[in-house]
């Protein structure tokens, strides 16, 4: 059995064992094959085939050790020479790579050195978490997973990670093809990938949602309705669960909310900045408890660059060059913010 074909055999395991005690699992469990059909589908996805077939190319190998709690994901394997420069040009072909890093092997290694350095979000959001031993964690628009491995590596009982991305779909799976078989208390694998968006999840407001703790990092300002995506993230929880939801914000007061007139930083698909006030009063306006502001951050050039895995245009090219202040459309600089907020 595939790498593919051996992951989503343990989703399917994981929902059903969750049905057991959560009934809307049964409802995940009805729609996951519509979903894992739709990823490989190459009339939606023409590269699909092709990132499936790098998958299954990658050598057969074990690692002697992962680490998930340390700046790179690390998976510790003893490539022969052949192995280490087939992996390599593999997992190149599965470029770009945005959100990690990653380091697999031992001397030779592989770093592959992701546009954003994902440990420094991490670094600022971890301090403020609830304890996650032992939690089901949901991670929307999770990329290739980084976070979610940092997430087992806290002691998460079960992480589902869900985007929408083939490419990011392909680039979890060779990271899991290299990290082995990684198991949790209950003898399953400890972390699942659904390609699919959070407006696709089921949701039903007379039941609990399955998740203690769901992650919502990069994603709100990409959603052209910022209340009914925060509506679906609280669905997801569980009664006395916690939302940690980082995003883009700008300074102001409950009424200040910047609204793009077409690119901000480059990206066309950007709606709503809002002030850390106002975006504290959407959270109560959808029924979030205990709010909490808990990091501000200006993003620099050493979070996001061009990398040699990501070698296109990335932050110091989206920003006014006689004011790096302000963005090439004359917008604030990025700045983000993180909150936390509880499900009453």
């Amino acid at each position: 059995m595939n790498t593919i074909a051996r992951t989503e055999q343990a989703l399917y395991q994981t929902l059903f064992e969750l049905a057991q005690h959560h009934p809307i699992a049964y409802e995940w469990l009805k729609r996951l094959p519509d979903w894992l059909a739709a990823i490989k589908n190459k009339e939606r996805y023409a590269q699909a085939p092709y990132y499936a077939s790098v998958i299954d190319k990658l050598p057969s190998v074990a690692p002697t050790a992962i680490d998930l709690n340390t700046a790179c994901v690390t998976a510790s394997i003893d490539f022969e020479h052949s192995e280490y420069r087939r992996s390599e040009a593999l997992l190149k072909n599965l470029m770009p790579w945005r959100k990690g890093g990653f380091i697999i092997g031992n001397q030779p290694k592989i770093h592959i050195d992701t546009e954003w350095r994902s440990d420094l979000k991490w670094d600022r959001v971890l301090p403020h978490l609830s304890d996650l031993s032992g939690r089901r964690v949901l991670d929307v628009g999770g990329g290739s997973g980084y976070h979610g491995f940092r997430m087992v590596g806290q002691g998460a009982s079960t992480v589902v990670v869900i985007d929408p991305s083939c490419l990011f779909y392909h680039q979890f799976m060779a990271i899991r093809h290299f990290l082995g078989a990684m198991t949790n208390r209950f003898g399953q694998s400890p972390i699942h990938f659904i390609p699919v968006g959070l407006e696709e999840l089921p949701q039903d407001n007379q039941q609990a949602g399955l998740f203690h703790t769901v992650f919502c990092m990069g994603v709100l300002y990409h959603r052209a309705s910022p209340f009914e995506c925060l509506t679906q993230l609280k669905a997801q929880l569980t009664r006395g669960g916690e939302l940690v939801l980082e995003t883009l914000v700008v300074d102001g007061d409950e009424q200040t909310v910047l609204v793009p007139k077409d690119r901000y930083a480059m990206m066309n698909n950007v709606y709503f900045l809002p002030s850390v006030a106002a975006l504290t009063l959407w959270l109560q306006k959808v029924g979030f408890v205990d709010i909490k502001c808990v990091d501000i951050n200006i993003t620099t050039s050493d979070e996001q660059r061009a990398t040699a895995w990501m070698n296109y245009h990335s932050l110091s090219d989206f920003l006014d060059k006689d004011d790096p202040s302000r963005t090439l459309e004359g917008y604030p600089r990025p700045k983000r913010a993180v909150l936390i907020a509880k499900k009453p």
